[in-house]
């Protein structure tokens, strides 16, 4: 099953509850808001408010950055998020990149293997306080003591997780541990502390997907795969626009459709080309941001019109 969800962000309470009840009648898997303190709403807050005008859309961080963020509040947000919301709560974490971030809560922001270590950590620890266990971690990267969510308890037996990431080590243990393996293609952060490297070849994927395969190993059910979609354009001129946009990350045209972290072409074109992503890549979960939620309803209508096979 292919479905899509809405990465957005509030930013006033009647254009925010109306957007999520157009993504739920559209036929949206999930919102999700993403998590940059500072920078960016709140996440648990504005989906707390989408909760209480929808029934059935997921509603999760996608992701929040687990360098600043703290295994307890994390888990009595997620927990509350789930209660209010009926038991359609999700979260999504990540080792986080934006150096202000780190230094806003009084920290610098560490090197790519500082990261990954409490990226890894605080993942452990929020699924386990989630889980009902009390949870001490005493490292360099990670402090918690006796730490336990006895209140609120999720209204879900298991809050579904995705790990977001391109680094080897984090997915290999979502391959092993994660419900969903968040794919960014995101490369070497760039000066601006926001902007990334695109690793969208065809050979980087595979790279990405074998270290998800090799965490999965012995897996009875190896995770999801989810493609955040970078740029999505319908148009009856997919070539001309790919290869206006190739050039900026430097990949020929049919490379850059090649991906899944884009979707170009006409509403039957986009089609064709989600599913072979599936079939190529097995990814089967698309996040797009707010601007594609009305261009792509001919899209999903499509795909529940006629499912694809296996």
């Amino acid at each position: 099953m292919i479905t899509f969800s809405v990465q957005a962000q509030p930013t006033d309470a009647a254009s925010w509850l109306d957007l999520a009840r157009r993504v739920e009648a559209a036929g949206y898997d999930a919102l999700s808001v993403a998590d940059h303190p500072g920078s960016c709403a709140s996440p648990f807050v504005a989906l707390a408010a989408a909760a209480a005008v929808t029934s059935r859309i997921g509603l999760r961080s996608y992701v929040s950055n687990a360098g600043v963020r703290e295994p307890i509040l994390l888990a009595a947000d997620v927990a509350t998020l789930d209660v209010v919301s009926g038991g359609r709560a999700g979260l999504g974490l990540g080792a986080g990149h934006t150096p202000a971030e780190w230094r806003a809560v009084g920290r610098e922001r560490p090197d790519v293997a500082g990261r990954v270590r409490r990226g890894l950590a605080v993942a452990e620890a929020v699924r386990a306080l989630l889980a009902g266990e009390e949870v001490t971690v005493d490292s360099p990267d990670l402090v918690a003591r006796s730490a336990r969510l006895d209140k609120p308890r999720p209204v879900q037996r298991r809050i579904p997780f995705t790990l977001g990431t391109s680094n080897s080590t984090m997915l290999r243990w979502a391959g092993a541990h994660a419900d969903v393996v968040g794919l960014a293609g995101f490369g070497r952060t760039l000066a601006d502390g926001h902007r990334h490297e695109a690793r969208w070849r065809a050979d980087q994927i595979e790279a990405q997907l074998d270290q998800v395969a090799a965490g999965a190993a012995g897996r009875a059910e190896p995770p999801a795969l989810e493609a955040l979609v970078q740029t999505v354009v319908v148009t009856d001129d997919a070539g001309a626009v790919a290869a206006e946009r190739a050039a900026e990350v430097g990949l020929t045209g049919p490379e850059l459709l090649a991906t899944p972290f884009v979707l170009i072409g006409s509403a039957d074109e986009i089609v064709a080309a989600v599913r072979e992503h599936r079939r190529r890549w097995g990814v089967t979960r698309f996040v797009v941001r707010e601007a594609a939620v009305e261009p792509l309803i001919p899209v999903l209508d499509r795909l529940r019109a006629a499912p694809p096979v296996g």
